[in-house]
């Protein structure tokens, strides 16, 4: 998880997500560097809008407090509905277990 807490700082304060940052920034915490998980980790984040991951990693939370706050009208929806909003839900909890797999 240090490897990501790295990567997440170096992005709050505005700076490039690349190898040396990241080793930077372990080596300061006291963390014996793995060179293959900083490549890995670099690479995989390469391209990912990191806002944008971490505003859908959030979702689930409202998205599991809606039917809570609502089950009255879940009732009343139709079967069809139901299966359309679970299939949603599934595509969304395997959209962020691949997002996970980037932090790993």
């Amino acid at each position: 998880m240090e490897y990501v807490y790295a990567a997440l700082l170096l992005h709050a304060a505005g700076k490039e997500i690349n190898e040396e940052n990241i080793k930077s920034i372990l080596s300061a915490a006291g963390v014996e560097v793995d060179d293959a998980r900083v490549k890995a980790l670099v690479a995989a984040l390469e391209g990912v809008n990191i806002e944008e991951a971490i505003e859908k990693a959030a979702m689930p939370v409202a998205v599991a407090a809606a039917p809570a706050a609502a089950p009255a009208a879940a009732e009343e929806a139709p079967a069809e509905e139901e299966e359309e909003e679970e299939e949603e839900e599934e595509k969304e909890e395997e959209a962020l277990a691949g997002l996970g797999a980037l932090f790993g």
